[in-house]
């Protein structure tokens, strides 16, 4: 469907200072003097002179994702029916909301019109607010009406350009994050510059501009930088009340922004208890974390109009079961190295069997079925449901949620990011597992804590989160592709703090004999410096190439269909047909769907099922009877579905349609011995002949060479009655 046409023309053992000490150790003398309370002149250059460095990597990952959006398409050229149509799939859908909030005569309207949205899904009227994440689109909409920028600003430019300007926020948090864990404003760069390179496989908010993640994901690094410093030896007790409202804030922007926030915090939690159980973090800081996300989940829910989805989520129930066991279990870190062990394990069974008691019993209560597609997706990945279940194996065959392919490790390793990734992750994996050990071969009296004081090797609690935090995700990233968005970013600032931090470096200078603090300074800054010189010499030269290669955006069927239906169809037409392009229609012609991208709804994914009827091998009559049920007035067929080639056999929409049916699967290859030939052709292709009873039913109104419009003719009583109700 879509073309890209290329376009002429060029275009050690110090365990390390107090989070305050945000600043490379550049020399002894000025450490010193900053630990009794005197800011050197360095100290304030140094942290100076990092803060730019760092405001300045994220304008420019701003600037170059901008730049490749602008090339691809050459937005600024195209007509604005090109410029909504480019905004694919789901993205189309949200970006819709915002042009509404402009169109509205007033904020209260608009605001009305969204809590009682009858243009999303025909014959019923839904909260927006509540059912997506649409916040942000809300909150641009009013600034941008407020603001007086209407006159040299167009409201696209200013959505994507917030939207890229998150990029900014999102380098920045790497960047103090490699800083906070090495005390070096080197990490930060070097994280910054990683970022950048490897953006193939930290982000993909030039070509997905309105997807959800591309605005949470910058506050999941803000939300982590911050739980770093709230987890650094030494924070003052203000200090830390501060950060706390940081990770709030951050995770509440992290949570309203993405309706897949439960399960990233699920995760995070984990990671929470792991350390609390490892004996990394202490009561009160695995309390005040755990608040903060139930907090923000909480005002997220209030803010969503009572969202039963977050009520039913498993982090709040894993949160309070883990909450609730740690209290009544006093005595968990008493005892010696196999009584705490035999506790862990019964502490861990006590909290998981408490959370899906919890969480199965608020499904029940609040009949909660919202995200029972995700479970059947997850359970059918692993092989422990059904593969025929048509929601679970539309996820199963899209490659974004297959497993991480392996060409992936192939340019990651291209940019040096691999490399002190997999040696910082190993060497610091070792460490925490051998401290672990020490940990819960103590008993937890004084005694106990002096020797912890003293021993050879430790590792420091935002160390131990952070490297957690990798490891986590980095599973996640493995099994299940669209979620490496998550790892890479904080893989950039993981490797760095192993290239420029003491934990790692001192390790292997202890082996050799030679940890001396000269060494280790002359290394710490060396070797970054030296990665940094190199990625100049080889990569700058990519990226002005790159940025250099102009290409137009063009769809000639797709604009020609919208601009029929704008013109040449009812306002209050209802559209039917694919998820992906009906998104499009309503941004692009304001139109009714009978069904949308947002499948967050169990009742909207049967209703999908049903419309996708149109691919499968069902009678003219019965998919009428279907289309006529939620409202359609037209129906859409695209040939690149109803013949698709993109996929494999059994991955195909169609054969999808046609495993949930029971029906053989078309082309040559093999069958379960249960599926049964259907008894009718592909309605799809069917159509096309105009043969009654399909003449009969539908009426061609619109074809090109991508797509075909039908209108539905409406049935007589008499017909009506003698087909039966």
């Amino acid at each position: 469907m879509t073309a890209l046409r290329q376009r002429k023309g060029n275009r050690g053992k110090d365990p390390g200072p107090s989070v305050q000490n945000l600043k490379p150790d550049c020399t002894a003398e000025p450490r010193e003097r900053f630990a009794t309370g005197g800011f050197s002149w360095w100290t304030i250059l140094c942290v100076m002179t990092g803060s730019i460095v760092g405001i300045s990597l994220g304008l420019l990952c701003c600037i170059y994702v901008a730049t490749l959006h602008e090339n691809d398409l050459w937005f600024s050229n195209i007509k604005e029916v090109e410029r909504e149509i480019s905004f694919r799939t789901e993205c189309g859908l949200y970006y819709s909301y915002y042009k509404q909030m402009l169109k509205a005569p007033s904020i209260q309207q608009g605001l009305y019109e969204l809590i009682h949205d009858d243009t999303t899904e025909s014959k019923r009227t839904i909260n927006i607010l509540q059912r997506m994440n649409i916040y942000q689109e809300v909150f641009l909409s009013i600034l941008y009406r407020i603001l007086p920028i209407q006159t040299y600003l167009e409201p696209i430019y200013f959505y994507i350009y917030t939207v890229f300007a998150l990029q900014t926020v999102y380098v920045i948090a790497l960047f103090i994050t490699s800083w906070l864990l090495s005390d070096s404003w080197l990490a930060g760069a070097l994280s910054g510059v990683w970022y950048i390179l490897n953006r193939v496989d930290t982000t993909r908010v030039e070509f997905t501009i309105s997807l959800r993640e591309n605005w949470s994901i910058p506050f999941f690094a803000l939300q982590v930088a911050a739980i770093t410093c709230y987890l650094r030896p030494q924070l003052k007790p203000i200090h830390q009340r501060v950060v706390l409202w940081l990770v709030f804030v951050s995770t509440f922007c992290f949570c309203l922004t993405w309706q897949f926030n439960q399960f990233v915090l699920l995760v995070q939690a984990l990671i929470i208890f792991t350390l609390d159980c490892l004996d990394f973090l202490t009561a009160e800081q695995v309390v005040s974390l755990y608040l903060m996300q139930v907090l923000s989940l909480l005002l997220v829910w209030l803010l969503q109009f009572c969202n039963s989805m977050i009520l039913g989520s498993l982090v709040l129930s894993f949160i309070v079961s883990a909450l609730f066991i740690k209290h009544f279990q006093t005595g968990l870190k008493t005892g010696g190295f196999v009584i705490r062990v035999g506790k862990l394990a019964l502490h861990t069974l006590l909290v998981l069997t408490l959370t899906f008691t919890i969480n199965y019993s608020a499904k029940k209560i609040l009949q909660l079925k919202s995200d029972e597609h995700i479970f059947k997706f997850i359970k059918a990945k692993f092989g422990f449901g059904a593969t025929r279940d048509f929601d679970a194996s539309l996820y199963l065959c899209e490659e974004a949620f297959g497993l991480l392919p392996l060409d992936t490790f192939e340019r990651l390793a291209g940019t040096v990011l691999l490399y002190p990734y997999l040696c910082t992750l190993s060497v610091l994996f070792i460490l925490l597992l051998l401290v672990a050990l020490s940990n819960l071969s103590t008993n937890g009296s004084g005694q106990a804590s002096r020797e912890k004081e003293d021993r050879t090797f430790r590792i420091r609690p935002d160390v131990a989160y952070n490297l957690l935090h990798t490891v986590f995700f980095g599973l996640l990233a493995f099994s299940t592709m669209r979620m490496k968005y998550l790892w890479t970013g904080h893989m950039c600032a993981f490797a760095a703090f192993g290239v420029c931090g003491k934990e790692v470096w001192s390790l292997y200078l202890r082996v050799l004999h030679c940890n001396t603090k000269t060494t280790m300074r002359l290394i710490r800054y060396s070797v970054p410096i030296v990665i940094l010189a190199f990625l100049y010499y080889k990569f700058w030269p990519r990226l002005m190439e790159e940025i250099s290669e102009l290409r137009e955006f063009y769809d000639p069927d797709t604009v020609e269909l919208m601009e029929w239906i704008r013109l040449k169809t009812p306002k209050r037409a209802v559209f039917a047909g694919s998820m992906q392009l009906l998104a499009g229609i309503k941004l692009c012609t304001e139109r009714i769907l009978t069904n949308h991208p947002h499948y967050e709804d169990q009742a909207l994914r049967e209703r999908t099922r049903q419309v996708y009827q149109i691919y499968a091998r069902q009678s003219a009559e019965e998919v009428h009877k279907v289309l006529c049920s939620v409202g359609a007035d037209y129906i859409v067929l695209e040939d690149s579905i109803c013949y698709e080639r993109r996929h494999s056999r059994g991955c195909r929409l169609r054969d999808l349609l046609d495993l949930a049916n029971g029906h053989i699967m078309d082309g040559p290859g093999e069958n379960e011995p249960d599926l049964i030939p259907a008894t009718h052709p592909r309605f799809c292709e069917a159509i096309k002949t105009d043969m009654p009873p399909y003449s009969t039913l539908f009426t061609r109104v619109f074809k090109n060479k991508t797509f075909n419009v039908y209108k539905l003719k409406k049935l007589k009583k008499k017909n009506k009655a003698e087909n039966g109700p």
